[in-house]
């Protein structure tokens, strides 16, 4: 206990010193901390904004092979997924049933390129709560079955405004060329990171334009009360649907293969006849964002290993100075019957100490500023909408994270005052208290 309260002495004898070493640290800290915030909420942020985007965390699409071949999306009857559902007690919040075009938008000789979902508006009311719309409404939409919901950029590009009516120009599900014409109700402000957002319309006018039957959709999605239970969920709910229909098999392929992408190789390189499903998950479709992740948080390793490795050469030296202007004080301990250990101990605990008020303080500011920029409301209409919780910033960092931080910024600081500590434990008395430095 003495040799702690003697270290901490010797760092309020030199506070400038102390503070300079303390801040360095602090910095490196707050900077890693931030980053480390950012990423652990990330993930979280963009599954539950795709989650509302795409309506569900599991998704049921039919895939039909005609007698041409031709490979056709639809589900024709669902009776026997909802009885899936329904026995497997799926904790579902919403079901939604969905169908999707690639369509070409044409207004006075301007056509934009846009993907357009069709739903049941009556059954996807949380879905409209988390939509702006800069102009029109969704009962605009509701009330005008040819009505259809753009993104601000691409009314721009093809300047078309409320009410006027624009050709369509789509594919029917089997490949034909179709035409159309929709009428503008409404305007979206463009939440996605590269534009062109989608643009929404009623199932049953996309329908028509797809030539598919009332009823028929072409992918269901199971909103759940928990996204937690994702992957138990979908694995019991698969199992049972494989001994009910044809189902693709799930995550084939090589562990770092986009699951999705294995399963649409399989239904191109597998012969196979009639109707199967694709069943895929949130987390599915998450799984190169979370590599994203991961390569966030293996830079930020690196950048606190190079700080710290550039802040270390400065405690060296530092810690070198230190010895130098208390040679003849170490002198004087060592002559007194202080040991070699407890020089080198003392040298090390302040190290220690700097880096604990370093990370402190780091942990602290980054705290501060966590909080500031979560209470300010960015909007919806941000490009980094979807990596914000309705339009507010985020961070989450697990604790585990922020020991590893200090474990490794200690272990360092510890390193880098460890050959001038033990140099001045290798000092003799005498050559201590003769020096003239």
């Amino acid at each position: 206990m003495r040799d702690v309260k003697i270290a901490f002495r010797n760092l309020t004898r030199q506070k400038k010193r102390t503070i300079l070493l303390a801040a360095a640290i602090a910095f490196g800290i707050y900077i890693i901390t931030m980053i480390n915030g950012f990423t652990g909420s990330f993930i979280e942020n963009v599954s539950e904004n795709f989650s509302n985007l795409l309506a569900g965390h599991i998704f049921i699409e039919g895939v039909e092979k005609s007698e041409s071949g031709r490979t056709l999306s639809l589900v024709r009857n669902d009776d026997i997924l909802m009885d899936a559902i329904e026995d497997n007690e799926v904790p579902w919040k919403y079901i939604t049933k969905r169908s999707d075009m690639n369509a070409t938008l044409i207004f006075e000789g301007e056509t934009a390129q846009q993907t357009v979902t069709g739903a049941d508006w009556d059954q996807e009311e949380y879905f409209k709560e988390r939509i702006i719309l800069t102009q029109g409404t969704f009962e605009d939409l509701q009330a005008e079955r040819q009505g259809i919901i753009i993104s601000e950029k691409v009314a721009e590009k093809i300047n078309v405004e409320i009410g006027d009516r624009l050709l369509v120009k789509c594919r029917t599900y089997t490949g034909q060329q179709n035409v159309g014409e929709f009428v503008m109700t409404g305007m979206l402000v463009d939440s996605s990171l590269f534009g062109g957002s989608t643009a929404y319309a009623n199932i049953s006018y996309v329908n028509e334009l797809l030539n598919l039957k009332p009823g028929e959709y072409m992918s269901m999605g199971i909103y759940l009360e928990d996204p937690d239970m994702i992957d138990e969920t979908a694995e019991n709910l698969y199992e049972d649907l494989k001994t009910r229909v044809s189902m693709f098999e799930r995550n084939t392929g090589d562990d770092d293969e986009n699951p999705i992408i294995a399963m649409l190789e399989q239904e191109d390189e597998e012969e196979w006849e009639g109707l199967r499903f694709r069943f895929m998950t949130l987390n599915d479709i998450m799984k190169e964002v979370q590599q994203i992740v991961d390569v966030l948080n293996t830079a930020a390793l690196i950048i606190l290993l190079v700080l710290f490795g550039i802040i270390m050469v400065g405690v060296t030296n530092t810690f070198r100075m230190v010895l130098m202007e208390r040679t003849k004080e170490i002198g004087t301990m060592r002559a007194v019957g202080m040991q070699r250990g407890i020089v080198r101990k003392l040298f090390l605990y302040e190290a220690f100490f700097i880096a604990v008020i370093g990370v402190a303080v780091g942990l602290i500011l980054a705290g501060i500023t966590m909080l500031i920029l979560m209470q300010i409301n960015w909007g919806l209409d941000t490009p980094a909408f979807m990596l914000m919780k309705n339009g507010y910033m985020t961070f989450k960092m697990p604790v585990w994270q922020i020991f590893l931080n200090f474990g490794i910024v200690s272990i360092l600081t510890l390193f880098a005052a460890f050959f001038p500590s033990n140099k001045a434990a290798k000092l003799q008395p005498a050559d201590a208290l003769r020096s003239t430095k």
